[in-house]
């Protein structure tokens, strides 16, 4: 059954992307396929499960797509739906999948994984005493998966750091608050953005207005930094809060009837006040469109480092086996026409990170201090 379903997902890949020149050339393709896994079934030294071995192909063929595409089989799938509803802890991290090995994109405030030192851009290269290299990203994360309040070591490989770091860290259920604001300098509203979830949006919306009613608000601090993204609809609503028209990003796939654009609605929240976005390595995704589209706008100014360049939209496509794939099915532009996959957004004051945590009002915070003085001349 499953070389069956394999085999039909060869047939529909080689189909849909044109890859051979004849339905000839693709049958010889599967025939060679079959005759490579019985090879490996009947002469490789050890004894392989043939159910995995399939599971393992078709995630080699979505991951060679790109690094967010994946296969979830359906024990997968169904964890990672049971996880949503809190039943499983987690570390606070979004990962992706770069050169064989797991790579944090960010980790999340607050969480376990940002308080015990984690950054963006660290490869994972081990967790407990099992090596990542050379099994797929839903692999990883299901042995980075357990019960809340258990134990999990990573070793860590980081820029600039010679040995492998360790980190020892306990699994908790992850509850996300999305909106910090404050009141910087008397003057300077400071609104930190964790991630773009379904009431993302509002909750800005109504720190604005608590800042607003104080007069002597002059400017805006808007903190992307470690913030790896979330719903399109929210990086939308938020951009257009600050924005009085204009585009704020498209939306491109293989089908020109799905190509999709959005504009902002006239009405600044702020009433055209001074703005920054933060970004840092962290920044990705909904937090690029966010920034990209304030900074072709020239809405803002763009203070921090480059932000990490995942401008890709997947899907989770269920499947009749009652697994799923997570697909790349559009690329994110911004008003610019440029794409922000594996560029980023180039912030327009390069200020590099010298912490591994923000604190508000402190030294140690070199990023939002630096805007803090741009901001009071």
């Amino acid at each position: 059954m499953k070389k069956v379903f394999f085999l039909s997902v060869i047939i529909y890949y080689f189909t849909l992307f044109g890859s051979l020149s004849s339905e000839t050339e693709i049958y010889k393709k599967i025939d060679l396929f079959g005759e490579v896994l019985e090879k490996i079934n009947s002469e490789y030294v050890d004894e392989v499960n043939p159910s995995e071995s399939m599971d393992s192909a078709i995630n080699g063929l979505l991951q060679s797509l790109d690094p967010y595409s994946a296969y979830m089989s359906p024990e997968n799938f169904d964890e990672m739906q049971t996880e949503t509803s809190g039943k499983f802890g987690g570390l606070g991290i979004e990962v992706s999948m770069e050169s064989g090995v797991v790579k944090v994109i960010s980790p999340i405030d607050d969480t376990p994984a940002s308080k015990a030192g984690i950054k963006a851009g660290d490869y994972i290269i081990k967790i407990d005493n099992t090596q990542v290299q050379g099994k797929s990203l839903s692999e990883a994360v299901d042995l980075m998966r357990g019960e809340v309040g258990s134990p999990i070591e990573l070793t860590i490989r980081r820029r600039g750091e010679k040995k492998a770091l360790t980190f020892n860290i306990i699994r908790e259920i992850i509850q996300i608050r999305s909106v910090k604001a404050d009141l910087l300098e008397k003057n300077i509203g400071y609104i930190r953005l964790t991630s773009f979830n379904e009431n993302s949006s509002k909750q800005i919306k109504k720190e604005i207005k608590k800042l607003e009613k104080n007069n002597n608000v002059k400017s805006y601090i808007l903190d992307l930094r470690n913030n790896p993204g979330g719903l399109l609809s929210q990086a939308i609503k938020i951009s257009d809060f600050f924005l009085d028209n204009g585009e704020i990003v498209s939306t491109k796939s293989r089908k020109n009837s799905e190509n999709q654009k959005w504009f902002a609605s006239k009405g600044d929240i702020t009433n055209g006040k001074t703005l920054i976005v933060m970004i840092n390595y962290g920044s990705a995704s909904a937090s690029e469109i966010v920034a990209g589209a304030l900074k072709d706008h020239k809405r803002a100014i763009i203070v921090g480092e480059n932000s990490f360049g995942k401008g890709s939209v997947q899907s989770i496509i269920p499947l009749k086996n009652k697994g799923a794939i997570r697909l790349t099915v559009a690329k994110y532009y911004l008003p610019s026409g440029k794409s922000i996959s594996e560029v980023g957004v180039l912030p327009d004051i390069e200020i590099e990170e010298d912490s591994d945590e923000f604190r508000i009002k402190t030294e140690t915070d070199n990023q939002l201090n630096y805007a803090i003085k741009l901001l009071n001349g």
